[in-house]
């Protein structure tokens, strides 16, 4: 048993992994957040984090005997990317803390990808690189948790990506054919959990709950829902031009992600897809080390909105 603290675990994917690591029992968890609550839970009590103090960061993890430091920080502005960075020195200025795991959550990209949001990412990879801290940073593809809300249990905010399944409309990358991967995010707390057991790590660490192609995917969608969808393909040559046909569901997302912005973004990863990128290496993914996590398939949770 080991003490992990989780840095941003008390928001979206944050909460879903300590909620996981108090169920799991085989390690501690304490929770790093800008503030703490009057009422503490003592089964991951949460430390008030001056996230642009490096020192009292560090004075945190070894006061606390912290061995490995999991970052969900919404690393989506220089704010958000420093403060994760900050983190990743503190912890190397811990003599207690040998691991990190990078806020990467998600899918992968290349390397030199012009998004700012992937170029704050490689800066946290720099700094940990120069470090001594043994690091890794997670990829599941896509979390299957957009596809099931408002009727499955999770902390991620909505973001429909490809097809909204309230408004049964899809805007398929490519030909529809490109396989990928998706996984659920309680699936993914899983195999960040059962990572902590293992004897060494590689800079990236891969894990998967179902893989298909978005055609197929598709159609599982519409049985679920009873009926065809309204359907158009994006092809590569509009998506490198920063343009993804509006779902309905994406009016609903622009007060917190402006219409440009997340044009932009969702033509970059569907980009992406069609490349490749999101079909991960399975001989590389955690499923194989770890047989007995069983994962939430494609099928099971668009099933939630099966018509009764």
């Amino acid at each position: 048993m080991v003490t992990v603290a989780v840095t941003g675990g008390t928001g979206h994917f944050g909460r879903t992994l300590v909620d996981a690591l108090k169920e799991s029992t085989k390690h501690k968890v304490i929770v790093l957040a800008r503030k703490a609550p009057l009422i503490q839970d003592p089964k991951a009590p949460i430390i008030e984090t001056n996230y642009n103090d490096i020192n009292s960061i560090a004075t945190i993890l070894e006061s606390n005997n912290v061995h490995t430091v999991i970052s969900t920080i919404s690393v989506t502005s220089p704010e958000s990317g420093n403060a994760e960075v900050n983190v990743v020195e503190a912890a190397s200025r811990s003599e207690q803390t040998k691991r990190f795991i990078a806020s990467a959550w998600g899918g992968p990209h290349p390397e030199d990808s012009p998004l700012p949001l992937y170029t704050l990412r490689n800066a946290i990879s720099d700094a940990l690189r120069k470090t001594g801290l043994e690091w890794t940073r997670f990829y599941n593809g896509i979390f299957l948790d957009y596809y099931g809300l408002p009727h499955v249990k999770s902390y991620l905010d909505p973001m429909p990506f490809v097809v909204d399944m309230a408004h049964q409309t899809a805007a398929i990358p490519g030909t529809g054919n490109e396989l990928m991967m998706w996984t659920y995010s309680v699936d993914v707390a899983k195999f960040a959990i059962a990572a902590l057991d293992l004897p060494s790590w590689e800079e990236k660490t891969y894990c998967y709950g179902d893989k298909m192609s978005w055609n197929t995917f598709l159609k599982l969608a519409e049985y679920a829902r009873g009926s065809k969808f309204t359907v158009t393909y994006d092809n590569i040559e509009k998506l490198k031009n920063g343009q993804v046909t509006e779902l309905p569901s994406h009016v609903f997302v622009y007060p917190f992600f402006a219409k440009p912005l997340l044009q932009v973004f969702l033509a970059a990863v569907e980009e992406y897809i069609v490349e490749g990128y999101y079909d991960l290496p399975e001989d590389k993914c955690l499923n194989g080390k770890f047989p007995d996590i069983s994962t939430m398939k494609v099928k099971e949770m668009v099933d939630f909105w099966r018509v009764k």
